[in-house]
């Protein structure tokens, strides 16, 4: 058991097979260890075993807050999903923002941990640090939006933004799309990794929290109110996170689009160019498209209704808009939230469309469905891409590029696997590539595809996406901070050398927010310094900044040791061919970025030296030093050379 501040030392274990429920106390070494959130629900992750099966009974399921969820803390509004991923088949965890986190705290639990498979569709209720499994077997079937709608009227003196928070899967997690993702109330997403898909293998419809706000008390209050201080400070100051100043307040994430369209960083046709501009001199008698008509100014100026923002988040990022579109001679009114900078250039340049009230429509269509959009996206611009080679003749015909009235009907499809096209692309771009030949066209690490930022542009990036422990990410670590926006300082994009240590860094930070759990829009104004005070002042610890760090490092250790016994290596720290210098099929950036290719081999080395590791491998050494004593070790040491994770 722990007495941490910020821990109510409460988890539940739901076996969905048996219907039962059992209460269980946190272990204070792990939570001493692994902060909590996604590091503590990794570490239950790692306990059930690294060969599970993704889609099996025995894959755990597990809902984390953190010991700063919830509290008066600045963005800490997160909740960590953590599970082993169906899609990639590493150890995965995912965020999303709103209220759920935070009122999973206030209901009196520091996790909820699922496992089995429940013989009829059931939802999980939680209130007063109790579960209750309900029938969901009218639920299935529906939306997401029908079935919040659904559950709204169902629950006592519930209501939906006030006392009740809903986390459920559609569609795509019901036929198991291996990147379905949960949706909470708001239309948050914890979008990455297939976490809904794993949530429909367990026949669990959604997870359904009543609390009115209970905010836990801080163990050392003056340190926590010195910390609390000097973070609301900086983020005022900041120029990205002013309170309707700075640019992620006023623009949302998608003020990133015209910025990276500028420096030639934004993957344009599925990622053959660096941009939208970059195409269009490359092709200048096809169809060509601007990114500027999908960008956040173009939103806010046009089609934004709202701006709603998550528990103690004065930023205010989420852009709410409003269209009316005709669809295949259909009139659709669409309000939703929200217009994201990865979702909209996914569905958007990516894909070769423009076309801005309708990537809205195809974001709700998402958000409805539950799916990923980055992964929905993406697809939809490998399947352009292999229809333009011929490589999908006999499957319906393929997808054209930038066909958003098709695009929009593909990811209904896809989320009902309705037919052979769209039952293949809902697999995933590993699978895809393994059964078309196609292995040219997907643009993923580890069976997850990239986000919206080109590796040719940001060399930060390439050795992110590599090194990523579930698969290509931007914020696992988030090396635009320094490349693009100077945080905590300017490097320079294109150049390679130093992004080994500066990605580990990210990363370690990152996991640190991400077990807390706060945003990591946070990390654009607060440093360590806050961190550490908020912390020690939440729990009652004593930590420096060199100990803080080093639980981050923990973390990012034990995820890639799950990893490594799961059979992951330096081999599969890859990126797509056509971004890598040396690399066949490799295509050279244009524009801003002419000729660049990205150093991997280089970056590899570097950041293995920084990490410690042997050929992507962490060491026996290293477990010993983070204290990692858990399962059998890697049987690698310092002195080797490359060596299997299985010898």
């Amino acid at each position: 058991m722990t007495d941490l501040g910020g821990f109510h030392d409460h988890v539940a274990r739901v076996d969905l097979s048996a219907g039962d429920v059992q209460y269980e106390s946190v272990d204070d070494e792990d939570a001493k260890k692994y902060i909590g959130a996604r590091g503590l629900g990794v570490k239950y992750v790692f306990d059930q075993g690294p060969d599970v099966d993704p889609l099996g009974p025995e894959n755990l399921l597990a809902f984390m807050n953190g010991p700063l969820t919830g509290t008066q803390v600045t963005m800490s509004g997160r909740i960590a999903v953590c599970t082993k991923s169906p899609l990639t088949g590493t150890v995965t965890d995912s965020h999303h923002g709103g209220w759920s986190g935070a009122r999973l705290k206030w209901a009196g639990f520091d996790g909820l941990l699922f496992e089995g498979h429940a013989e009829k569709p059931v939802y999980a209720y939680v209130e007063d640090g109790e579960v209750e499994l309900r029938d969901a077997s009218h639920l299935w079937g529906m939306g997401v939006h029908d079935t919040r709608d659904m559950i709204e009227d169902e629950v006592d003196n519930g209501s939906y933004g006030k006392n009740l928070s809903i986390m459920t899967i559609g569609p795509g997690g019901e036929n198991q799309v291996r990147y379905a993702c949960i949706m909470n109330e708001d239309d948050r997403a914890s979008g990455r990794g297939g976490t809904g898909c794993v949530m429909g293998s367990k026949n669990l419809k959604a997870v359904v929290i009543k609390s009115t706000t209970k905010m836990q008390k801080p163990a050392d209050p003056e340190t926590f109110k010195q910390g609390h201080k000097q973070a609301m400070e900086v983020i005022r100051e900041s120029e990205v996170t002013a309170p309707n100043e700075g640019g992620l307040s006023v623009y949302g994430t998608n003020v990133l689009m015209n910025v990276t369209e500028e420096m030639d960083g934004l993957p344009t046709r599925n990622g053959r160019y660096t941009s939208t501009a970059s195409e269009s001199r490359a092709a200048p008698d096809e169809p060509n498209i601007d990114s500027e008509r999908v960008s956040g100014e173009n939103v806010r100026e046009n089609i934004l209704v709202d701006e709603p923002t998550c528990h103690s988040c004065p930023v205010a990022c989420k852009k709410e808009v409003e269209v009316n579109v005709m669809h295949k001679g259909e009139e659709m009114n669409v309000r939703m939230e929200s217009f994201e900078y990865e979702s909209a250039w996914a569905l958007g340049p990516n894909s070769m469309n423009d076309d801005r009230d309708k990537v809205a429509v195809m974001i709700d269509r998402c958000n409805d469905i539950g799916l990923d959009t980055i992964e929905a996206g993406n697809m939809l611009a490998m399947a352009m891409e292999m229809t333009e080679e011929g490589k999908l003749e006999e499957l319906d015909d393929g997808l054209e590029w930038g066909d958003a009235d098709e695009m929009i009907e593909m990811l209904e499809r896809i989320g009902n696997r309705e037919d052979d096209l769209a039952d293949l692309l809902a697999e995933g771009a590993e699978r895809i590539a393994d059964r078309r030949d196609a292995h040219e066209n997907k643009l993923s690490v580890k069976g997850q595809t990239i986000p919206a930022y080109d590796p040719r542009c940001m060399k930060g990036m390439g050795i992110a996406f590599a090194t990523s422990n579930r698969g290509a990410c931007h914020l696992r670590g988030y090396t635009p901070s320094a490349e693009i926006l100077g945080i905590p300082e300017k490097v320079d994009p294109v150049e390679w050398e130093g992004k080994g240590e500066l990605t580990a860094t990210f990363q370690d930070m990152h996991a640190i927010s991400d077990s807390f759990d706060i945003c990591k829009f946070n990390a654009f104004a607060e440093g360590i310094e806050e961190y550490v005070l908020q912390y020690n002042g939440m729990t009652g610890l004593d930590v420096s900044e060199e100990e803080l760090m080093e639980s981050g490092e923990r973390v990012w250790n034990l995820e890639r040791y799950y990893n490594n016994l799961a059979g992951f290596d330096g081999a599969d720290d890859t990126l797509p061919n056509r971004f890598v210098e040396g690399a066949d099929g490799a295509i050279p950036g244009q524009g801003g970025v002419e000729g660049s290719l990205v150093e991997l081999d280089e970056m590899k080395e570097e950041y293995y030296e920084v990490r410690g590791w042997v050929d992507g491998v962490v060491t026996d050494e290293k477990l010993d030093e983070l204290d990692i004593d858990v399962g059998p070790g890697t049987g690698v040491s310092a002195g080797d050379s490359a060596a299997p994770a299985d010898d």
